[in-house]
């Protein structure tokens, strides 16, 4: 992963905290294709080698805007194969966020509405600020969702809500998102980032091999039946056990001391 990028900031507030940063906020963030490499990168980077940290908060830079989604500006005059060659990049980026071993939280800073929305969703939770508004208008726009929208949007609030969010175009607020399941918490605004990297410190102080094997179970299993997933729980728990960090875990306990996880 490089140090830096066109459309990107990186941060590190703490050792094993990533903070990835939407930075074209003279664009309100608006995801162009280089954006889409700079992401496709920090991501792919991170699934090939989950050493570089042990959880990730993406956010935008500003207070305007996380992400509006596609740069129509840069779109506007694309030819159907150019259209189709920068959304094969989006949709690589969008597997690979999905894909990440460590967790990754969104800290919604501002709007979030159709690509930006769904980069949003293929996180694993969100945090957002108090009255940030969240949208998919694709269809207001003669396309569709196509970064996950229609999957996990659905996942998220439920089938019956996300027809109607996703067929009207019309915009929802933090709030209602808290009260539907699809936002973890709606934080102060001056407090959201904050919030953010907390979560993400208390995961990173946890048992990195155990982070990761316990999200690939959550989100696979989800897929399975109640009877498959439970076989892959246990070959995923199987994992943990000839580990030093499940050794340094039970030691710990048994010495009163806080443990020392190396994810070996």
């Amino acid at each position: 992963m490089r140090e830096t990028y066109d459309t990107l900031l990186i941060a590190r507030p703490a050792p094993e905290v990533l903070v990835v940063t939407l930075n074209r906020p003279q664009a309100s963030n608006a995801m162009n294709t280089q954006m889409g490499l700079d992401l496709l990168d920090v991501f792919e980077t991170m699934l090939a080698d989950p050493s570089h940290c042990r959880a990730i908060v993406l956010t935008g830079a500003g207070e305007k805007a996380f992400c509006a989604g596609g740069d129509l500006k840069e779109r506007n005059g694309m030819t159907d194969a150019t259209w189709q060659a920068q959304h094969h990049i989006f949709e690589r980026m969008v597997r690979a966020i999905i894909d990440c071993p460590m967790p990754v939280t969104a800290a919604v800073n501002g709007a979030a509405y159709g690509g930006g929305c769904e980069v949003a969703l293929c996180c694993d939770f969100i945090y957002a600020a108090r009255g940030v508004r969240f949208a998919l208008p694709e269809v207001t726009l003669g396309i569709m969702p196509g970064a996950g929208g229609t999957q996990n949007l659905p996942r998220a609030v439920g089938e019956r809500r996300a027809k109607e969010l996703l067929l009207s175009g019309k915009p929802w607020s933090a709030e209602e998102a808290a009260d539907w399941g699809m936002v973890n918490r709606v934080c102060e605004p001056s407090a959201l980032l904050a919030d953010a990297i907390a979560i993400a410190g208390t995961i990173a102080d946890n048992a990195p091999i155990s982070i990761r094997q316990a999200k690939r179970s959550i989100h696979h299993g989800l897929s399975l039946s109640l009877a498959d997933g439970l076989l892959f729980e246990i070959e995923a728990y199987n994992r943990m056990i000839p580990t030093q960090d499940r050794r340094e875990g039970v030691a710990s306990f048994s010495e009163k001391r806080k443990p020392r996880f190396e994810g070996r």
